[in-house]
């Protein structure tokens, strides 16, 4: 299971919201308490590919992103991205890019904009997908 506080939730929100039309990006880090992950920290990444389709991620930002976790003592958990125009489910693309098994892939659907769904998928290297429950804490 995944545990995401409420304030970190609404950062995410935010960032996605913030640009629309485009998808947001960012990466998630935290702790492993047992068999369940706790985010502790978000991290808001430029999607340089400006684009509501797909994202690239600042290398740069997630350098510094990567420092700050190694300082902190954050494990990096797995990222995230918005989908404004699609559900909350791994695109092909999406699939494709996946190459870390045990990295948690969060997507936040803003298809209705007033409903906004976030959901996380674990993808193995055989493209199967399993979803992650998320408990908002």
């Amino acid at each position: 299971m995944l545990y995401l506080k409420k304030s970190d939730y609404q950062i995410i929100l935010n960032h996605c919201r913030d640009h629309l039309p485009n998808e947001a990006c960012g990466l998630i880090a935290g702790r492993l308490k047992d068999a369940d992950k706790v985010i502790e920290k978000i991290y808001l990444m430029t999607n340089l590919d400006q684009s509501h389709e797909h994202f690239s991620m600042d290398p740069k930002e997630q350098l510094a992103a990567i420092k700050d976790m190694r300082a902190n003592d954050y494990l990096p958990l797995g990222n995230f991205h918005s989908h404004p125009n699609t559900p909350s489910r791994p695109s092909e693309e999406d699939k494709r890019l996946a190459y870390d098994p045990t990295t948690d892939y969060l997507i936040l659907s803003l298809m209705d904009k007033n409903k906004p769904v976030l959901k996380a998928f674990l993808i193995d290297k055989a493209k199967n997908i399993t979803e992650e429950l998320i408990t908002i804490i």
